[in-house]
């Protein structure tokens, strides 16, 4: 088998399952508008604010709301005392400044 042949295969192959997985999103989409529409009445009713990432420290629940020196208080080199610290990064406006 030449190697174009094998390369196509692969393109197709690919492009068909991305295609599937676009059609199965587009049909869970409109089986679960019910179930958001419940959750966006909760969020509405309750007056819930932000998503809540992690629990740990105050400056990895949500980036929108970090104080960005928080993480520094003992020492600008220190380690991190969190696990989830590692996980999620400065905001994207800090992050292109650096």
């Amino acid at each position: 088998m030449r190697k174009s042949t094998l390369f196509l295969s692969y393109i197709a192959l690919m492009t068909a399952l991305a295609s599937a997985s676009l059609l199965h999103a587009r049909a869970r989409g409109r089986s679960d508008l019910p179930r958001l529409q419940r959750n966006a009445d909760l969020v509405r009713r309750l007056e819930l604010t932000d998503l809540c990432l992690f629990t740990e420290a105050q400056y990895t629940r949500h980036p929108a709301v970090t104080v960005l020196h928080t993480p520094f208080q003992d020492h600008p080199l220190s380690f991190e005392h969190f696990p989830s610290g590692s996980l999620s990064g400065p905001p994207p406006r800090r992050a292109s400044h650096e």
